[in-house]
C-alpha cells in the first residue's frame, strides 16, 4: 500500500501528486482510516497545484502546437516554480511519492507556507497575460472554435470526465458532488460550458486555475494545526524516516508494518474510490483479503477513456484541425499502458 506509490506517480506524470492521493484515498477508505484535518488541508492544497501544474502544460503545449511559443514559456516558467514548492515538501521536484498511508512524508514549516503564498501572488498577473495572448487571438480562435465539437449526449455515452465534459455541459466535479479531503470547506465553483469544442475545453481550464488559487489560498490560511499523520502507534502508518535511521523503536515499527505477518489488518472488502484529478475522474478499485497486499488493484484512468474519443471527433475534419483535438484531450501516454 505504501510502495505502490511509486508506480502511480508515473501514470500521469504531469501531476503526479494527485494520482499519489487518489491511490492513498482508496487505501485509507479500504482500511477505514480517518485523515487529521492538517493532512486533509496539505493534501487538498497540493492536488490544486498539481491541477496548475497539469493545465499549465495543457494551455501552453496546446498553444505551442498551433504556432504560439510566447504561452508555452509563460505557462512552463509557473510549472517550475510548483516544482520548487513540491521538491521543498518531499525533498523530489518530480516524482515525489509523497503520500504514505494514513498521512505524507514530511510535514510542511511557515518557509514552505510562504513560499505557497509568493507563487499564487505570482500567479494571477502570468494569468492575465496567458489570456490576453491566447483567448481573443483570432489564429488560436479560428484554430480550435468549431473544432472537434463533443456533444453534451455523447460524453455522457462515452463516460467522459473532468474538464472535457465539463466544457460539453455536464455539470459534474467529484469536489463538489462527493467531497473529499477538506474540498467541503472550500468555496469554489465548477467551471462548465456549453460549447463542447476545442475552444470551450481551453476557457473551462483557464477559469478553472482561477478556482484552485481560490482554493489554495483558503487552505494555506486555514491550514490546521497538529499532527500530519494518524497516531504514530497505529500498525498503519510507517514512522519517520529520522526515526527508522537512529532509533531501534523506529526501526522495529518499520519492519512491523511491512512485514507480511505483521502490520495492518486488511478487511475481506472491494472498495472503488476517486478524486477529481486535473484530467477527470482518477479512480482505484481494491479487493482485499486480509493479507498486507491487495488481492485486486485496478486503475480508472482519464486518458484512457478519453483517447477513445479521438476518431469520434477527428471525422469531418482537416488533418491540420487534429493537432488543436488532440492537444485538447491533453492524452498522457503513461495512462494508455494496460
Amino acid at each position: 500500500f505504501n510502495q505502490y506509490v511509486t508506480i502511480v506517480d508515473r501514470m500521469n506524470y504531469i501531476s503526479p501528486l494527485a494520482n499519489e492521493i487518489a491511490w492513498h484515498h482508496a487505501v485509507e477508505k479500504l482500511l477505514g482510516l480517518e485523515l487529521t484535518p492538517r493532512c486533509r488541508y496539505l493534501r487538498t492544497i497540493l492536488a490544486e497545484l498539481m491541477r496548475l501544474h497539469d493545465h499549465l502544460l495543457n494551455v501552453g503545449a496546446t498553444a505551442l502546437d498551433l504556432g504560439a511559443f510566447t504561452a508555452f514559456l509563460y505557462a512552463f516558467q509557473q510549472r517550475e516554480k510548483i516544482y520548487d514548492i513540491v521538491e521543498y515538501a518531499s525533498g523530489q521536484r518530480f516524482h515525489s511519492s509523497y503520500t504514505r498511508v494514513g498521512g505524507v512524508l514530511f510535514d510542511v514549516n511557515l518557509d514552505w507556507v510562504q513560499k505557497v503564498r509568493d507563487f499564487i501572488r505570482g500567479f494571477e498577473p502570468v494569468h492575465a497575460e496567458l489570456d490576453k495572448l491566447l483567448t481573443r487571438n483570432r489564429i488560436f480562435m479560428d484554430r480550435t472554435k468549431g473544432i472537434g465539437v463533443l456533444t453534451t449526449e455523447a460524453a455522457k455515452n462515452l463516460s467522459v470526465t473532468g474538464p472535457l465534459a465539463r466544457a460539453s455541459g455536464v455539470v459534474r466535479d467529484l469536489r463538489k458532488d462527493e467531497p473529499y479531503l477538506a474540498y467541503a470547506d472550500m468555496d469554489f465553483q465548477v467551471i462548465c460550458s456549453r460549447g463542447g469544442d476545442c475552444y470551450a475545453r481551453y476557457l473551462v481550464r483557464m477559469r478553472e486555475m482561477l478556482e484552485s488559487v481560490k482554493i489554495i489560498n483558503q487552505g494555506i490560511e486555514n491550514i490546521p494545526s497538529g499532527p500530519v499523520n494518524i497516531e504514530t502507534t497505529s500498525d498503519a502508518v510507517l514512522p519517520a524516516k529520522p526515526s527508522v535511521y537512529r532509533s531501534i523503536e523506529g526501526l522495529i515499527q518499520h519492519f512491523e508494518v511491512l512485514m507480511p505477518n505483521r502490520g495492518w489488518t486488511v478487511p475481506n472488502e472491494e472498495v472503488y474510490a476517486a478524486t477529481e484529478s486535473p484530467n477527470g475522474e482518477l479512480g482505484f478499485y481494491l479487493a482485499g483479503d486480509g493479507t498486507p497486499r491487495t488481492y485486486r488493484a485496478r486503475c480508472r484512468p482519464p486518458s484512457f477513456i478519453h483517447f477513445a474519443l479521438f476518431p469520434h471527433l477527428i471525422r469531418g475534419h482537416q488533418l491540420s484541425d487534429v493537432v488543436a483535438i488532440l492537444s485538447s484531450l491533453n492524452i498522457i501516454a503513461a495512462e494508455l499502458d494496460r
